[in-house]
């Protein structure tokens, strides 16, 4: 068999970012650091920081007074950091910025008098988030059918922001369909699109045309490596999301001698590296590829109280 490894895969910066705003939180202010909400969405980051101290929990009532507390990368309500600031809690915020951009375009269209529209998965903490951030009503959408059901005149003037996890392709129909529908519509730029989310994608478009089986590895509850699977799966190409390498079944191997891998933005690279350990077990002529793709350099900035 042979491996091909997607790029770019795995950690974006706002996840590098998440993940290391906890790890120095541990270290400057020692165990335990309480954070609200998996900081982001894989249990074995989660469990790594456990073990470090860390103590996730899905209400700040759960925090005793005086704790460090971190906000996850999908972001919060303002009625969370309200909450936060009355009891006077000392808050590290590890809101990706893009997720935070989306916020401020939010804020910034429904403070030009225009409706809000939110394109997005219901329930995710991310749309929650920002649904709670924006000051104003936001009505939620994720299907063309739901634009056709916005009980919203075609005069009125909107705007519509879009969940980071979802890229141009994924929002591009629902964007046509709210433009047909409404005569004064404003939005974010391509460019303001999360460039994680839409280098991943693209990736494993490219590596579906190359090979005869695609592996995501990725949580169950990660918006965006459920997406890569999907691609995968829409390509033609037989795709499974795996948590790690325990999950992998032999028999999606059989008759297969090209294989795709790829990892979500939540995925760390060593269980990539775990899935490669046992394909070799099943052959041990493993020969191991990396196609050509974007290299990414982007970092963020860490809060203040962390960057000495």
């Amino acid at each position: 068999m042979r491996v091909v490894l997607a790029q770019p895969r795995g950690f974006c910066a706002g996840v590098v970012r998440a993940i290391e705003i906890v790890e120095r939180a541990l270290d400057r202010f020692g165990a335990p650091v309480y954070v609200r909400h998996e900081i982001v969405h894989n249990r074995h980051v989660v469990d790594t920081l456990k073990s470090k101290g860390a103590r996730f929990v899905e209400n700040l009532d759960e925090i005793p007074d005086g704790a460090v507390t971190v906000f996850s990368a999908h972001g919060v309500s303002q009625a969370v950091i309200d909450e936060a600031s009355s009891r006077q809690l000392p808050v590290l915020d590890a809101t990706c910025p893009l997720v935070t951009k989306v916020h401020i375009q939010g804020k910034r269209y429904v403070g030009q008098g225009r409706t809000l529209i939110l394109i997005g998965h219901a329930g995710h903490p991310e749309v929650e988030g920002t649904m709670g951030q924006v000051g104003g009503p936001t009505h939620l959408v994720s299907s063309e059918a739901d634009v056709q059901a916005l009980d919203i005149p075609a005069d009125c003037k909107v705007a519509y922001v879009t969940q980071t996890t979802l890229s141009i392709d994924d929002t591009r129909a629902i964007i046509a369909a709210l433009q047909n529908k409404f005569h004064d519509i404003v939005g974010p730029d391509t460019s303001d699109i999360c460039y994680a989310t839409q280098n991943r994608q693209t990736a494993v478009r490219e590596l579906c045309k190359i090979v005869d089986l695609v592996l995501v590895v990725g949580a169950r509850n990660s918006s965006n490596s459920n997406r890569l699977r999907e691609i995968g799966h829409e390509s033609g190409v037989p795709s499974y999301l795996i948590a790690d390498a325990s999950e992998l079944d032999v028999a999606w191997l059989e008759g297969k001698e090209v294989i795709g891998l790829t990892a979500g933005a939540s995925a760390p690279e060593r269980l990539v590296l775990d899935v490669i350990e046992a394909l070799r077990r099943i052959d041990n002529d493993l020969e191991i590829t990396e196609m050509n793709g974007k290299k990414e350099n982007i970092t963020f900035r860490l809060p203040p109280e962390l960057r000495t």
